[in-house]
């Protein structure tokens, strides 16, 4: 078989098993033999393009004819959308994690200072952040909060650093708000603050 039929019969099979089909299944759902799919996925056999366009749309795949002087950067992009899928959930989770947290932490202070508007601010800006069907893109922004509040609750006088949280939130949900028309806003909000370092403000 030639090298770049192998490479389609790799991936073919690669994305039917990815799916958890077995040839019959796929079969089935292009209305291509399994007899045929296991040839072709072994190297015994080339298929017709129709088989072969059959097969890739039952995958969620599509066959495309490309000038080959931008075949690198098709392939750059194709892998560049496969490689985040797993780092993307973990970092979702992640983040997801922190405004739980933080959301639990906010009920807490909130009850027992409800007359502190920045807190109640704080609390809404949590309760829009979960809302938003995309992810977040920065889990420290959630942890400074955190220990802002927590700071907050030693000193209660002392408002400042739960003023840095509500501006980076602030912007922060201005950037979410946006970012199905500009993507690149939502690059990470880096931290004014990091509540780790030493600081003379209490």
């Amino acid at each position: 078989m030639h090298y770049e039929i192998e490479n389609v019969a790799k991936t073919l099979k690669a994305a039917r098993e990815s799916k958890g089909l077995s040839q019959r299944a796929l079969g089935k759902k292009a209305g291509v033999l399994q007899a045929q799919i296991s040839k072709f996925e072994n190297g015994a056999v080339d298929l017709r393009l129709s088989s072969l366009i059959a097969l890739a749309r039952a995958l969620d795949l599509e066959l495309a004819l490309v000038p080959r002087k931008v075949t690198p950067a098709v392939q750059s992009i194709i892998k560049s959308s496969e490689r985040p899928a797993v780092t993307r959930s973990d970092e979702q989770r992640r983040t997801q994690n922190a405004l739980v947290n933080l959301q639990k932490t906010l009920d807490n202070v909130t009850k027992l200072k409800p007359e502190v508007k920045e807190l109640a601010q704080l609390a809404r800006y949590a309760r829009d952040f979960e809302r938003f069907q995309i992810a977040l893109p920065d889990t420290k922004i959630f942890q400074n909060a955190n220990k802002a509040i927590e700071q907050f609750k030693k000193d209660a006088e002392n408002l400042n650093k739960i003023r840095d949280s509500l501006a980076q939130f602030e912007s922060l949900r201005n950037k979410l708000a946006h970012a199905y028309i500009d993507p690149e806003a939502l690059k990470p909000i880096r931290p004014a603050y990091n509540l780790d370092e030493d600081d003379g403000d209490g």
